[in-house]
Parts: structure tokens; sequence; C-alpha cells
């Protein structure tokens, strides 16, 4: 017999070599007509695995991620066996699940794919599925592995197969096909009820410019209809809400390939609502103690090499700039933590001066790779609202929950209310990840989830997902399409205090380590306003919106009149400009509608002789005529937060 221990923590004895979806069965009926996939002590599992060893399972449905995972892992090797058939000759390389759905890269060889083909690609994915072939994982020799490969004459898999070592190669059998993989399916095709190929790009094998660039052909899949039909309904909303379209009409940033990808231009609209949401945090920041510093955009290499971003991250970065000093280099700033390090350790501290809370705005700089680049959501350049508390053991857990509730108001103020909060962990099995000993990094969990708890906050924990240094908490929020970004997170560190010799002297005058707590309730200016702008769809909140109003006079003879509108409405902080071109009325709304400008004010004949001014908010509501302080009035109740 054998103890199998349940994710509520409860235990089970079962036979050895039961089988996954046994224990589902034991479970309840309903779980194991839902489970898709499993994973035993950390390892994926199919539902025909069979279980020898003591340990923990967790089982997966299509509401989990790892769920959908399995299940769109298992849709790539259909999409490849389709497209083998309906293309014969071609080579394939790699068929991962992404975030939504699943992509393959292939070498056509002579052939091409265009969007002619998806359809008769789709159909034949789905009379496959409705075959139901079983996914079945075997084993194989190295040997064998690479027999078959050079029968297929397929050099992509060879090369994948050589990176391997004798003992962890697996192949995936259903139907007639099969491929090398490590396994994580759906028990049979069957399952696959709605496909869709989404499109198609380049891709360099490998990532490499070197290498022979491939064909990737994107698809997604679904248990039921109507969910295919629900995903493709909020694509296209997505495309209207996507935050490139909305930051171009809007006037607030730009690109250029002069200076470089993924280096954001901010045009003065963009400056301003950048300019709002950080005296919004400073404000919080001040009132809960953070003082704000300044620190340079490059750092001495040796600076990096201490604190372990070097070792970690070198290979992301820019490349080294080299002085005239010998063997001298700096790097643009990957992190801001070390830098404030530095500042902590150029004073002395004692037990009564701490907590030390150190707070910036800082530019850093990564080299993410071009295929990877996305409007503001993953950039080479961009700002973090960072700060790090320097605090006691004793502090520590006042301190993270008061940056859970700062985080907190952060996005209740700006109305992003669908999130969830997830608790990074080490992965147990890749100790070589992290820097620092087990004790640090498991008083540093402890701490996070007795945080979390005390807060009550739904949450889950992920394995492996924890920084180098500490483990953390992040806040996913979801954009207009319903995928997560990391935007807040806050994270617990013993490890820089101690590779930077941080100290303070305690109440028995003994020399200590403090914690450090990392923490950004944005994330990064640049994704936050991505999502900001994708969840409103551009209608930004009125306290934070660049214009709050736009004057559209309806001839030139009220213009003096429509420029004491505007002073006086300035003079009450209320932020707008005049459209004094020289167009119709109605062609005025509609490029004010378009801008998202909240309220449109109408001046004419009326309105200039009675000292009113008729009033009109983006959407179409009509407030009517009113004098300027009642204006002033309603934007006043508007922008309270």
């Amino acid at each position: 017999m054998i103890k199998i221990t349940l994710k509520d923590g409860s235990t089970k004895e079962y036979p050895k070599g039961i089988s996954v979806i046994s224990i589902a069965k034991d479970i309840s009926e309903g779980l194991a007509r839902n489970v898709i996939s499993a994973s035993f002590n950390g390892r994926t599992l199919e539902n025909s695995s069979e279980i020898t060893e003591n340990g923990k399972i967790e089982f997966y449905t299509w509401d989990d991620d790892e769920g959908k995972k399995a299940f769109w892992h298992s849709s790539s090797h259909v999409m490849a066996q389709a497209i083998s058939e309906l293309f014969p000759g071609i080579k394939l390389t790699i068929g991962p699940a992404i975030t939504n759905g699943f992509y393959y890269d292939i070498d056509l060889e002579d052939h091409k794919i265009s969007e002619s083909d998806f359809s008769n690609i789709e159909n034949r994915i789905l009379e496959i599925c409705r075959e139901k072939h079983d996914f079945k994982i075997r084993s194989s020799s190295k040997k064998n592995a690479v027999e078959f490969y050079k029968n297929e004459n397929n050099p992509y898999k060879l090369e994948l197969i050589n990176d391997l070592k004798d003992g962890e190669i697996t192949f995936c059998d259903h139907s007639n096909f099969t491929d090398l993989c490590k396994g994580g399916h759906i028990p049979n095709t069957s399952l696959i009820k709605a496909v869709k190929i989404l499109n198609i790009s380049g891709a360099f094998w490998r990532a490499d410019q070197n290498n022979k660039q491939l064909t990737r052909v994107y698809g997604i899949s679904f248990p039921k209809q109507k969910l295919l039909k629900e995903y493709l309904q909020n694509i296209e909303q997505a495309k209207l809400r996507d935050h490139r379209k909305i930051g171009k009409n809007l006037k607030l940033f730009s690109f250029s390939n002069k200076v470089g990808l993924g280096l954001p231009l901010w045009l003065p609209k963009g400056v301003d609502l950048r300019y709002r949401l950080e005296n919004f945090l400073r404000k919080a920041q001040k009132k809960a103690g953070y003082q704000m510093v300044m620190t340079p955009h490059i750092g001495n290499k040796e600076l990096y090499v201490t604190s372990g971003h070097y070792d970690k991250y070198g290979e992301d970065t820019f490349q080294p700039i080299k002085t005239p000093k010998e063997n001298e280099e700096f790097y643009l700033k990957p992190m801001n933590c070390p830098h404030h390090c530095e500042i902590y350790n150029s004073q002395k501290f004692s037990y009564k001066d701490l907590p030390v809370r150190y707070a910036e705005f800082g530019t850093v700089y990564r080299y993410e790779q071009s295929g990877e680049l996305h409007g503001l959501t993953r950039v080479r350049g961009f700002t973090q609202d960072d700060a790090h508390i320097f605090c006691t053991e004793d502090q520590l857990d006042s301190e993270f929950k008061n940056v859970i509730d700062l985080t907190l108001h952060v996005f209740k103020t700006l109305e992003l209310n669908d999130f969830s909060v997830q608790i990074s962990i080490r992965d147990a099995n890749n100790q070589e990840k992290y820097i620092g000993d087990t004790v640090a990094w498991e008083k540093s969990e402890k701490a996070i989830i007795k945080a979390v708890k005390d807060k009550k906050l739904k949450h889950t924990i992920e394995e492996g997902e924890a920084a180098f240094y500490g483990p953390k908490l992040d806040f996913m929020v979801n954009d207009a399409l319903g995928r997560k970004w990391q935007l807040g997170t806050i994270q617990v560190d013993y490890n820089l205090p101690e590779r930077f010799d941080l100290t303070y002297i305690d109440n028995n005058n003994q020399s200590k380590r403090p914690v450090m707590i990392h923490r950004a309730p944005f994330g990064s200016l640049e994704r936050f306003i991505a999502i900001l702008l994708e969840n409103t769809a551009g209608n930004l909140p009125l306290w934070l919106t660049p214009s709050q109003f736009i004057i559209l006079p309806i001839s030139e003879k009220h213009e003096k009149y429509c420029k004491n509108v505007l002073n006086l409405l300035e003079n009450n902080e209320i932020r707008g400009l005049i459209d004094n071109r020289s167009e119709t009325i109605g062609r005025k709304i509609r490029d004010a509608e378009i801008q998202k400008i909240p309220f449109m004010i109408v001046i004419g004949e009326k309105e200039s002789d009675q000292n009113l001014i008729s009033v009109r908010s983006h959407g179409g509501h009509d407030y009517g005529a009113m004098k300027v302080e009642d204006f002033v009035k309603i934007i006043e109740e508007k922008t309270k937060i």
C-alpha cells in the first residue's frame, strides 16, 4: 500500500500501482468526469499513469490553468498531425501550450500555409478528435529516439534529443502519430470539441536569428463550442480595447524604430497621465512614511555581481558600457534594489530608526527578445514604482500587511477589481536557481503565507515562481481578453541584506541584519497604464484623464467667451482645451468622442448671451445648459478619490 496526500492535506491509502484516474474516481465520480490531468510530487502525470510511491497528488480540470495547459498541449499534437497529413514532408519542431492556446513551429520545406488553409486544418483536427484516440506516454532509449528521427530526417528533433539524457526521453502516441514529448495530456482526443487556427508568423529555430526561420502556427481549442464563440467575441472586443490603438488615438505614447524597439516615447498627454499616477502614489506613500530617493540609470558591474543580478540575468541585459579605465564596465540598471541597498549603507542605523522605507520611480532596462515585445506590456525600458523597506524581523509582519493595504488601495481607487493573488515560492527541486540558505527562504515563505492568511486574501501558491533572492506575493490583473498580467508585487528578502552587509544596531548594542521588503503596487507604469487603458477602453477615471473637457464653439464670434470659460475652469484646476478649428459642430463632437474626452461644452449664441454653457458627456448624455459654477461642482464631485 502507498499513502497519497490530497490537496486539502488529508491522506488516503491505495494499492501500489493505482492509476491517477482511479484515485479521482475514489474521491468522487464528478471529479473523475472532469479531471484533465494531474501532478504528483510536482511532476506532471497522465490520467492513466500508475503511482508506485508515497506522495502528494493534485488534480486539474478545465477551470485550472494546469488543466488548460494539458488541454492545449494535447491540441498542439493533433494540429501537428493534421498539418503533417495535409502537407507531407514537413518537419515538426516544438509545440507548447501558451497563455491562450498553443502553437507549433514547423519547417514547411517547399510548402506554404496561408489563411485559406485554416479551415481545412481545423476540419481535419476535429475529424481526428471525434475518433477518440487515447494519448499514451511511453519511454524510449536515446538510441531508439535518435534512430526514429534519423528515419524521419528531422534534424530539429535530433538536436532536442541530443540535449536529453538517456532515461529521461519519452514519446506521446495517439492515432498513428508519434511525437517527442515529456507529458501532460488529456485522456483522449474526444474532449476537444472546438478549435480555431488563429494566425501564422515567422519564428527562428530556438529564437536564434542565425538559425532557419520556421513557420509558427497558432491555435486555440475548447471542450465546448460555446467557449470558442465567447473567446472569439472577446478577441473582437479586445481589438477595440488594444492599448496600442487607444494610446495612439489619445496621443499618449508612440514608438520609433530609430529610437529602438521596446523603448516607448511618452507624448505630452501621456506624461500628464504618468505624473498624475505618480502623484497619487506619492501622496499615499508619504502618509505611509516613505522617503523618496533617486538613483542613476547605470551602475558598475560589481554592484550587480554583489547582488546576484549579473549571474542570474547577465544574458538578459544590454551590452556592458566600457569606460576608458581598463576593465571598468557599467550596465544599464536592470533593478533598483542594489542601488537602494547602497543608499541604506551610506548611513548608520539603530533599531529605533527602523523601519526605513525608500521609494523611487526608477527606470530600468532589460533586453527582451524582439519577438516578446508587445506595446507597453512588454518593453525594454520601463519605470517601476519601486520601494524597499528595511526592517527588523519583529516589524516584518506589520510592514508586509501595510504594503498589502497600500496595493489594495491602488487597485480599488483605479477600479481594477478583476485580480487574483498568488504566492510565488521556490522550486524545491531546482535549488540552484536561487541564492541564500534554506532557513532564510523558509522564514520568508512563512512570513508571506501568514500575512496573506491574516488578511483573508484568497490566494494560490505557485512553486518555482519566486524571485531568485526571495519569495513574493504577486497581484495578477486580468486584461480585456482575460489574460493574467502581474502588476503589483511584494517580496521578502533575507539575502540581499547579507550580500550587501547591511546592518543596524539592536537594543543590546549588537550588530544585526535588517530584513528587506521589495514592493511595487503598480509593478511598472508602462504595463499598468496598458492594462488600465484596456480595462477602461480608454475611458479613464475623470481625475486621471489628460483632458477633462473640451470647449466647442459653434462659430468664431464666440471664441472670446470660450476663452473666459476656459480661464474660469482652469482657475478651478479643471483641465481642458478649446477646439477652434473651422469644422462643423457635429464633426467636433465626433472627434471629441474618438478622443474619449469626458465632457463637451458647446457654446453658441444663447450660451454666450446668457453666460451659460451647454454640457454633454462622452457617450451622449445631455446635461443641458448651466452656469460654469454648477459644472465645476459636477467635476469636483466626480473627481473625489
